[in-house]
């Protein structure tokens, strides 16, 4: 049986390992590279000057303890061993909800590989097969194409935009909200997206 954290998954040339804080020096060449990029579909604190951005350390070991209590996977997607991205499974819950919700970035110059549909394959089918999880969301802006259509392509339904819904670029702005349950298709989702 897998376990569930900290665990690395893999399909060909991509694979989606834990996030390490000796990371770093690779996160902050990608997140300067692709800055202008990302930064239309980045979170942002709606209050700066009472919250600064956390430094990638801080962020880091934050999101490593919310791991090992079972809150949140931060996972980094490697491309042909290359760290090209990153996805952020956060707010684990169980009880009688059994959901939670994640979000991803990928390097622009590999943007049309398929790997962030891969990566976000197997992260889904890892949260609904190991962790058993009823409900896995993700929210994505209605501006941003591609990532519409990564989520319709995995075989998430939409269930509907939430008006104001996260702090993005400055604004408060809606997101379009898609979600997979057991059920949703039929196997597992990175046969869902091979077929």
């Amino acid at each position: 049986m897998t376990k569930a954290w900290p665990v690395t998954l893999t399909h060909g040339d991509v694979k989606v390992r834990p996030l390490r804080v000796r990371d770093a020096r690779r996160w902050q060449q990608l997140r300067q590279i692709n800055h202008d990029w990302l930064q239309e579909w980045e979170a942002t604190s709606p209050m700066p000057s009472v919250e600064p951005p956390p430094t990638f350390r801080q962020s880091a070991k934050r999101m490593l303890v919310e791991a090992r209590d079972g809150r949140t996977m931060p996972f980094v997607v490697e491309y042909q061993g290359t760290f090209v991205g990153q996805i952020n499974v956060s707010d684990i819950t169980y009880g009688s909800l059994r959901g939670c919700h994640f979000g991803y970035w990928i390097d622009e110059s590999v943007s049309d590989k398929r790997i962030m549909t891969i990566a976000a394959a197997l992260v889904t089918d890892h949260l609904l097969q190991t962790l058993g999880l009823h409900r896995v969301e993700i929210a994505v802006r209605p501006e941003n194409i591609p990532s519409n259509r990564l989520a319709i392509r995995l075989g998430y339904k939409f269930e509907g935009m939430r008006p104001a819904f996260l702090h993005i670029n400055r604004q408060w702005r809606d997101h379009n909200i898609y979600v997979m349950m057991p059920g949703t298709i039929s196997g597992t989702v990175i046969d869902h997206i091979s077929s």
